[in-house]
């Protein structure tokens, strides 16, 4: 297991340092959610570490735990217009901006996960598996995955059908073959290969 990377001794100079990650690339519907967060280095937070290896109950508790003990955090998103429009790569890098802009202290550093960073007003660097080695950016997606579940459990409720609470929109075999039986609704992102084809067919 790689160790953490501890930011305030890699980035000296850098007095807020924003862990930044995203959730929702791949699934067929809804936003593309992001989360920005600074953490306060007098307030460690145990446990973090990349959200997909965290159970839904531990997710749920750091979800709760960073937003109270961060300096500050932050979500954005894309919707699915702006992802048919932009496609789901520039889509992400407008939604982990949006993220940015909206914390209440302004980051000095970004630390994006992943091998790329949009463009933002202080220097960012991208750091590959960063949501496992970077703090930051493990909370940033705890903040992100929690947001975007609950989102896609609440969007259940309303299509029940498609079961979007338990493959949260991913196209799983379950998810294409109700797809397919009841098509689909504005939630939807047109642009994406299975529902293209659908749309396509009919």
């Amino acid at each position: 297991m790689k160790e953490p990377i501890l930011t305030p001794f890699i980035y000296p100079h850098a007095n807020f340092i924003a862990g930044v990650d995203e959730v929702g690339r791949g699934p067929l519907c809804g936003d593309v959610v992001t989360a920005a967060v600074i953490l306060d280095p007098t307030k460690p937070i145990a446990g973090l570490m990349d959200s997909k290896k965290l159970t839904e109950k531990k997710r749920d508790y750091l979800f709760d735990i960073i937003q109270e003990n961060a300096l500050s955090w932050s979500i954005g998103r894309a919707s699915v217009a702006e992802i048919d429009q932009l496609n789901i790569l520039h889509a992400t890098m407008l939604a982990m901006q949006r993220a940015v802009n909206g914390l209440t202290i302004k980051a000095d550093f970004v630390l994006v996960d992943g091998n790329r960073s949009p463009g933002f007003s202080v220097p960012s660097l991208a750091v590959v598996k960063g949501d496992s080695l970077v703090p930051e950016i493990s909370a940033a997606s705890i903040l992100a995955k929690v947001t975007r579940d609950r989102e896609m459990a609440t969007l259940d409720k309303c299509y029940p059908q498609y079961g979007l609470a338990k493959h949260k929109g991913y196209p799983t075999k379950d998810h294409l073959a109700a797809i397919k039986q009841y098509g689909i609704n504005e939630h939807y992102r047109q642009s994406f290969g299975p529902v293209k084809a659908m749309l396509n067919m009919k």
